[in-house]
């Protein structure tokens, strides 16, 4: 079955911590409810604790959809790091969760602000196989718990680009799933659908990010920094007329490679500037129509 599901950074964002300071946890998630969402991922307002998260977002009837979980691959020992995600599952576990968002964080530029996107870092030979090993055996630790772990393409570190993107998906191991950004993936040059045609059998999390395109235009020639970017609004959802992502052959594809999980916009944008409501509801609403025309909606339920 398709579950659809939102990120806080709609309401307040996690890399920049003043923008949507003024919205409370309380306001996001009766929001969320109220727009019709039926879960959430974790936003930095939300308890650390997984039984408290699961209680908070239960009072809303909400669900936990999913949590980053920052990966130090390439400078850490491996078996702290599996220590590490032994730690996230339980949390996860306990807030009633399923999927762990990952990301490789100990090189990134992402929440840097006076560092440009452009600048973003690049694996040699010797880091791509220290990661790729690495991460399959992150993967391999979460499927023997029971958890999905998809890896999370980014603006701003190691896995960005398309060819970024083909690379990890060919050297990762049977373990290893991919969350797909249609934003992320679209900003970093590559064609979300394609990608969604070609791996959609290895995707465990979809986030649905729209993408403006004349402002990540601005970001890339004016050698700006991700936040700067987002505060720009480079970012918006699905339906936004001003964004430049197709989600009708994404959603397509994963109808025919027989998606089911988590439909989730993840979309950050400046809450003073754009009332996240609004954006929220119409991306929403967008989704659910593009769902049932390409099928996904009714795919997924027969696979469930």
């Amino acid at each position: 079955m398709i579950l659809y599901g939102t990120n806080p950074i709609a309401w307040s964002n996690d890399d920049d911590w003043s923008i949507g300071d003024h919205i409370s946890l309380e306001t996001c998630l009766s929001d969320a409810a109220r727009i019709g969402f039926e879960g959430i991922e974790k936003g930095h307002k939300m308890p650390d604790d997984g039984a408290a998260l699961k209680a908070a977002l239960e009072r809303h009837g909400l669900r936990f959809a999913a949590g980053w979980f920052s990966t130090n691959l390439l400078v850490r020992d491996i078996a702290d790091e599996v220590a590490a995600l032994r730690e996230w599952i339980a949390f996860t576990r306990a807030a009633g969760g399923d999927h762990i968002n990952a990301c490789e964080c100990s090189n990134t530029v992402h929440g840097s602000d006076g560092v440009p996107v452009n600048d973003r870092p690049v694996m040699t030979g010797a880091e791509w196989d220290r990661f790729s090993a690495g991460y399959e055996e992150l993967s391999r630790v979460a499927h023997e718990e029971g958890m999905a772990m998809g890896y999370h393409h980014h603006m701003g570190t190691i896995v960005e680009s398309e060819a970024d993107i083909r690379r990890f998906m060919e050297m990762a191991g049977p373990h290893t799933r991919l969350l797909l950004d249609t934003g992320h993936a679209w900003f970093g040059g590559a064609d979300p659908a394609a990608l969604a045609r070609e791996y959609i059998g290895r995707v465990s999390h979809i986030h649905a990010k729209n993408v403006r395109a004349d402002i990540a235009a601005e970001v890339r020639a004016g050698g700006l920094s991700f936040l700067e970017g987002v505060r720009r609004g480079a970012f918006t959802v699905p339906g936004d007329p001003e964004g430049a992502v197709a989600f009708e052959p994404v959603l397509r594809a994963a109808a025919e490679g027989g998606y089911s999980g988590w439909l989730v916009i993840e979309a950050e944008q400046d809450s003073a500037v754009r009332d996240p409501v609004r954006y929220q509801s119409m991306g929403l609403a967008v989704l659910r129509r593009m769902a049932a025309e390409t099928g996904l909606d009714a795919a997924a339920a027969g696979g469930a």
